[in-house]
C-alpha cells in the first residue's frame, strides 16, 4: 500500500540504495502512518526485501532551517559511534554515499531512521516508577553528551526556552490592546504579571558561571522515550528535532509538567500529582548528581514553575493574539490550556512553599 501524501521519489530514494550495492528493489512495499506526534509527518515503511525503517517528513514551518535539524542529528549520533558508550540512537538512513537528507520536487524535506522493533511509547506514565525510569532516561541522555562541544549543535528554534523573550511576547500582546480577548483573562493576566521573579531568575540562569550550558533534549517527556514492549524497561529517547544547548531547567521542568500535570483538562483543573514529581526529581537529580553544580542543585525545584510558567505565557499569550501557533478545536482553547497550566503551577508552588524548596 502506498500512500498518496509520500512523493515516489522519496520511496525509491530511500528503498533502492544500499552501500556498496547497485541501486536495486527492496520488492513489495507497504507505508503505515505512524500517529502520536503533532509537528513532522512520520510513517513506517515496511519492505519485503529489506529491512523496515522510520520515515518522516520535516515541518519546515516549525523548523524553518531543516538541513540544522538534521545536521545536528548527525552531530550526536557521530559523537556517540566514536564514544561507544553514549545512548542507543536509531540509525540513520541514507539515501546516497553521503546523504541522508532527501529534499523531494515540491521542496519537501525527508530523513529516515531505522525501526526499533519490539518498542512502545506512552503518553503518560502509569506508575512512579514508570515516570522516574523517563527522568532517568533524560538525565543520561544530557550526560553521555557532557563531553561534546555545545558549538556543534545549531539553534534549530531561536529563544525556545528562553522565559525573557516569552515574557516580552507576553507583554507585546497586551500593548497590543486585545480587549475582547483580555476580559476573559483578566486575573490570569495580573497572576502572570504577579509572578515576573520567575523572568529574573531565569535572566540570573543564563548569565552566571554557576549555570552550565549543556546539550539538552528540550522536548523531554515521556512520549518521547521509546520503552521494550515486553520487557518494560526505557529503550532510548527519540525525537531529538528541538536538541539544542540549554541549561538543566529545561528538560526536568518539562517532564514535572508533562507527567506531574495533565497536558489537558476539561476541568480547568490540574492538581499536582506529588508521587509522579518526587519520582521525576529523584531520578533526574540522583542521575545528574556529580554532573550539577551547587547552585543548580539549590534551584532544582525551580526547575518546574519555571516550565509550568512559561507554557502559561505561551498559551495565554497565542490566545491574545488570536491563535496564531497553537492549533485548536474551539474557541477560548488556548485560554483554558493557559489556566490549566497556571493551575498546575499554583499547585506546585503551595507544595514547594510549605516544604520550604523556594521563596
Amino acid at each position: 500500500m502506498m500512500n498518496e501524501d509520500i512523493p515516489q521519489e522519496v520511496i525509491t530514494a530511500f528503498t533502492s540504495y544500499t552501500p556498496g550495492l547497485p541501486p536495486h528493489s527492496a520488492g513489495k512495499i507497504t507505508i503505515l502512518p505512524v500517529g502520536g506526534g503533532l509537528i513532522n509527518h512520520s510513517y513506517k515503511v515496511c519492505c519485503q526485501l529489506k529491512c523496515d525503517f522510520f520515515l518522516q517528513k520535516i515541518n519546515t514551518h516549525v523548523f524553518t532551517q531543516p538541513e540544522r535539524v538534521q545536521q545536528n542529528y548527525m552531530q550526536l549520533w557521530q559523537f556517540v559511534e566514536f564514544e561507544m558508550g553514549g545512548p542507543q540512537m536509531p540509525c540513520p538512513q541514507y539515501w546516497d554515499d553521503d546523504k541522508t537528507l532527501f529534499t523531494d520536487n515540491n521542496g519537501g524535506y525527508w530523513r529516515a531512521f531505522e525501526w526499533m522493533e519490539n518498542t512502545v511509547t506512552h503518553n503518560s506514565p502509569q506508575s512512579p516508577a514508570q515516570a522516574r525510569a523517563t527522568a532517568i532516561a533524560f538525565a543520561d541522555f544530557t550526560l553521555a553528551f557532557r563531553g561534546m562541544n555545545t558549538a556543534l549543535i545549531q539553534p534549530v528554534i531561536p529563544d525556545f526556552h528562553n522565559l525573557s523573550f516569552r515574557y516580552q511576547q507576553f507583554q507585546d500582546a497586551l500593548d497590543a490592546e486585545p480587549y475582547e480577548r483580555m476580559s476573559g483573562a483578566t486575573t490570569l493576566i495580573e497572576e502572570l504579571k504577579a509572578r515576573k521573579n520567575y523572568v529574573a531568575l531565569y535572566d540570573q540562569i543564563t548569565t552566571s558561571s554557576g549555570f552550565r550550558l549543556r546539550v539538552m533534549h528540550h522536548d523531554a517527556k515521556i512520549a518521547n522515550v521509546l520503552f521494550h514492549k515486553t520487557k518494560g524497561t526505557v529503550v532510548c529517547p527519540v525525537d531529538f528535532d528541538t536538541v539544542m544547548p540549554g541549561y538543566f531547567f529545561s528538560d526536568l521542568g518539562d517532564m514535572i509538567r508533562s507527567m506531574a500535570g495533565k497536558e489537558e483538562s476539561s476541568q480547568g483543573d490540574n492538581e499536582l500529582n506529588l508521587p509522579f514529581y518526587k519520582a521525576i526529581v529523584k531520578g533526574y537529580g540522583e542521575s545528574m548528581q556529580y554532573e550539577l553544580t551547587p547552585i543548580e542543585k539549590e534551584h532544582l525545584h525551580y526547575a518546574g514553575p519555571l516550565m509550568i510558567y512559561m507554557q502559561a505565557l505561551r498559551f495565554l499569550t497565542d490566545h491574545l493574539n488570536g491563535n496564531q501557533y497553537y492549533r485548536i478545536d474551539f474557541p477560548g482553547q488556548n485560554l483554558k490550556r493557559a489556566l490549566n497550566q497556571f493551575s498546575l503551577l499554583h499547585s506546585l508552588e503551595v507544595y514547594l512553599k510549605k516544604e520550604n524548596r523556594i521563596d
